[in-house]
């Protein structure tokens, strides 16, 4: 059985950064990409930032880009979210989820995922 278990969420002032990470059970991390996405009440889920595969591409959401880092350590089978100058508009649960394709690229779509963490919550003041 794959588990996702995410941590890290919290509440922080705008320009504030904070870590999130999600360790993966139950199957071979390494081969495949991993993502993250966030989601508000009544909105959409929407993909954050996205990673290949090994150590490989990574790609991220345009409201994000330049401020949020996404790396993983497959020998800690863990997925981290680097979240730097963070933003009210940040607020959010956010999700980590496993991609569906063994020795995948990066997705942004939510169907290219089959497994995902319980979610943690981001409150960002102003």
């Amino acid at each position: 059985q794959v588990q996702l278990v995410e941590s890290g969420g919290g509440l922080v002032q705008a320009g504030a950064s904070l870590k999130l990470s999600c360790t993966v059970s139950g199957r071979t991390f390494s081969s495949y990409p991993m993502g993250w996405f966030r989601q508000v009440p009544g909105k959409e889920r929407e993909i954050v930032a996205s990673i290949s595969w090994g150590n490989g591409i990574t790609y991220y959401g345009d409201s994000v880009k330049g401020r949020f880092t996404i790396s993983r350590d497959n020998g800690k089978n863990t997925v981290y979210l680097q979240m730097s100058s963070l933003k009210p508009e940040d607020t959010a649960v956010y999700y980590c989820a496993a991609g569906k394709v063994k020795y995948g690229g990066t997705y942004s779509g939510r169907s290219a995922y089959d497994y995902w963490g319980q979610g943690t919550q981001v409150t960002v003041s102003s």
